[in-house]
């Protein structure tokens, strides 16, 4: 006869196994930022790193899981015991995180691969232990023959708040506080600490009676049925849904609605508290509330959509991410209603972990490189529709039985239109907001009123998203080009008078094809911009080539538009540094910008990152080097850096100076380069000033230019608008070690823009 457990056993069996799981968590989600931060200079900055780096810890996850599912079922308990405190041991050996050698320079192309095979040659083994924590120690808490171990999911809850609290600490507490090598050290401990922790869930597991869990499941858990297929391919389909909506309205977003700095951890922080909040025992938010707001933030959000990205920037941002939260809630919702009795629930988190692949495989790595535009995100969304149960009787039978001719007339009367350009066409262009709209409130009307199919109210999202796509809402042409880097999109301006160059939300460069009477723009085309004659980085390239008196050989770092290849004289020597080689195509398409092919038609631009390609140039060799990498939220931080600084220093000439553009919405970072400069021996003088000529593209500028003595900058050290600026010796100095990206967007939000 086997004695019951004491309360005072169970107690400490569940402090152990949460803590457990609650620390695996918080290490799980912390060495996301943490080495992705340190892969990041490896190409540029981009915030495609994170979509890739997502998309690796998703099917490591995946792989994770299913050593659990494996690991549990051999009748031993002794074996899985061991089994995984030796695989933690030998990941612990490979610690602290580094990049593992020979990995130091990417290729030329296949970004995306390169990266994934970085990332598992690097911290595979110790993640993939980390990643079968959560479902393996769930089912030994249920062999413990603890009370709650029939229903074991509360424990997914503490798993996903460790996951939270370390997504939100990362930016705020230790990126500030810490440089990259301490936070390793930090991490490496915490894995040992985990290590100790596991071993004591391990302990409770063997010391329990052999079959504690068995007595202690209900009798409909003993006697359930193993899930069946259709059941499992749900699972996977209500996992990958939004996962992939996770990665496509983080990327929506930051292109489309506003370009700003940690960003993505808004939305990450939402999917997470949908976890936490589908797995409590007593949901905060009933399931069938969200179920009744989905079609409502389906709706909203094509209506968001149809509205565009340049309305109210903190409605639009909110919206997006309140329509997001509850159409997760939803998806999770129905994964956690339908979740299967205990014995079988490494095979339920299997299934999870794989639709969360699939989910983040498409958003992060299939449509970048399908779709020219942030296609993922409608996409994702008329599948939401689907992610609904299987409904009840349609209410109204009568007429709900003639929606599909009702729907086949509809769509063919809002679609044929698009393909004229008469009056029936500019109508639906001009009334657009509201034709989408109606038709997305159809969607919404179908689910709650009719009760409909969800295959009804999935056409009907489909109609409204290609409706959108149809009637667009940019003033003028726009053309998108997409690559790992990003989307880049080409705006014409309704007149035609002006072609520009964005990235997200930002302007990269923009030029005048007309003059204001309509004519064409004839001769050489003038910089504007940010890089007009009178701005700063024109006054800095004038300045230095009359300190000089002869031809200047020039490194630029950013190509853009190619605006500066016409800030060149005759005779000089310009060397353009770009890492996106679709940005180059693009700057070299005539019918997109003409400065190239005016002024430089045999541009060779370097392809790669500026700061490995620029290193291998000789030393001494530039009187000039232009930084224009910094006007976006992706910020290369490791070109502001003392050690890049230093590189820079390196390639000047003996008098050569070093100008850096920072004029960024987000981020103050002048007192960045500034530090960094003072910290090489270099002083610094600060140009800032708005043009007042927004209307002719003509942009305020934030300019840095740093040398090693004042007469190697010529007249700006005397210039008024030039301000010699010493280092904040409250300001830690950025390095390869260390940045604080939060401090720059904080002094941003207290100075306000220059």
């Amino acid at each position: 006869m086997t004695s019951e457990p004491s309360a005072s056993r169970n107690r400490l069996v569940l402090v152990v196994y949460t803590a457990a799981i609650f620390v695996s968590a918080l290490l799980l989600f912390s060495v996301q930022p943490l080495f992705t931060k340190m892969v990041l200079p490896r190409l540029g900055g981009s915030p495609a790193v994170w979509s890739v780096a997502m998309v690796f810890f998703q099917s490591l996850l995946l792989g994770g899981y299913a050593y659990a599912h494996l690991l549990m079922k051999l009748s031993s308990r002794v074996v899985p015991v061991m089994v995984h405190l030796a695989l933690l041991v030998v990941a612990l050996l490979t610690l602290p995180l580094t990049i593992r050698s020979g990995w130091g320079e990417p290729p030329t192309s296949g970004y995306a691969v390169w990266l994934l095979a970085l990332f598992a040659v690097s911290i595979g083994l110790p993640f993939f232990a980390l990643a079968a924590n959560n479902p393996l120690l769930q089912a030994w808490f249920v062999r413990t023959g603890h009370p709650s171990g029939p229903d074991p999911y509360f424990l997914y809850a503490s798993s996903n708040i460790g996951s939270f609290l370390a997504l939100l600490s990362y930016p705020v507490l230790l990126e500030p506080m810490f440089t990259l090598r301490t936070q390793n050290l930090i991490w490496t401990c915490g894995y040992g600490v985990l290590i100790v922790l596991i071993a004591g869930c391990g302990v409770l597991l063997l010391r329990s009676p052999a079959n504690a869990g068995a007595l202690n499941l209900p009798v409909d858990d003993a006697s359930a049925a193993a899930p069946s297929g259709s059941l499992r391919a749900r699972w996977i389909f209500l996992a990958a849904v939004p996962s992939g909506f996770l990665v496509a309205v983080t990327a929506h977003i930051s292109t489309d609605v506003a370009a700003a700095p940690l960003l993505w951890v808004l939305p990450l922080s939402l999917y997470l508290l949908t976890w936490v909040l589908v797995f409590q025992s007593r949901p905060l938010l009933p399931h069938k509330w969200m179920l009744l707001a989905q079609p409502l933030a389906i709706a909203g959000v094509v209506i968001l959509l149809a509205f565009g990205g340049e309305q109210n920037l903190l409605l639009t941002l909110g919206g997006h991410q309140l329509c997001f939260f509850v159409i997760a809630m939803a998806c999770h919702g129905e994964l956690a209603r339908t979740r299967p009795a205990a014995k079988y629930l490494t095979g339920f988190y299997v299934a999870l972990s794989f639709g969360g692949m699939v989910g983040g495989l498409f958003a992060g790595l299939i449509a970048p490189f399908t779709f020219s535009w942030i296609a993922e995100y409608p996409i994702l969304l008329a599948l939401a529709a689907l992610c609904r149960p299987p409904g009840g009787a349609e209410r109204l039978p009568r007429w709900s039985a003639w929606y599909w001719p009702f729907f086949a007339v509809l769509a063919v009367a809002l679609i044929a239109p698009s393909y004229s350009a008469g009056d029936i066409f500019n109508w639906f262009d001009d009334h657009r907001v509201w034709v989408i709209g109606a038709v997305g409130v159809l969607s919404a009307l179908l689910a709650l009123a009719l009760n409909a199919n969800r295959w009804k109210i999935f056409a009907t999202v489909v109609v409204a998203l290609v409706v959108l796509r149809a009637y667009p809402s940019d003033d003028g042409r726009v053309e998108t080009v997409r690559s790992f880097f990003g989307v880049h999109k080409i705006v014409v301006t309704p007149n035609g008078q002006y072609h520009v160059l964005m990235h997200g939300t930002t302007i990269h460069g923009a030029e005048k094809f007309k003059n204001d009477d309509g004519t064409p723009v004839t001769g050489k085309p003038e910089p504007i911009s940010y890089y007009y004659k009178d701005g700063g980085i024109g006054r800095a390239i004038t300045a230095i080539r009359a300190r000089k008196g002869a031809p200047l050989k020039v490194a630029v770092i950013g190509l853009g538009s190619g605006t500066l290849t016409c800030a060149s004289a005759p005779g000089e020597d310009w060397r353009f540094f770009e890492i996106d080689q679709s940005m180059v195509d693009t700057a070299r398409d005539p019918k997109y910008f003409t400065y190239i092919q005016s002024c430089e038609p045999n541009l060779k631009p370097v392809i790669g990152d500026a700061r490995l390609t620029l290193a291998k140039e000789p030393d001494g060799a530039y009187d000039l080097i232009i930084v224009d990498a910094y006007s976006s939220d992706a910020i290369p931080i490791h070109l502001a850096t003392k050690e890049a600084m230093a590189i820079y220093k390196e390639k000047l000439a003996p008098h050569g100076a070093v100008v850096m553009h920072v004029s960024n919405r987000h981020l103050e970072l002048a007192s960045v380069v500034v530090g960094i400069a003072d910290a090489n021996d270099m002083k610094s003088w600060v140009y800032s000033e708005d043009s007042g000529r927004d209307n002719e593209y003509i942009f305020s500028t934030s300019v840095v230019v740093s040398a090693r003595e004042d007469a190697d900058v010529g007249k700006l050290a005397s210039s008024d608008v030039w301000i010699e600026t010493d280092a904040n010796e409250k300001q830690r100095v950025w390095t390869d070690d260390y940045s604080n990206v939060l401090g720059a967007v904080y002094r941003r939000l207290r100075d306000g823009e220059q």
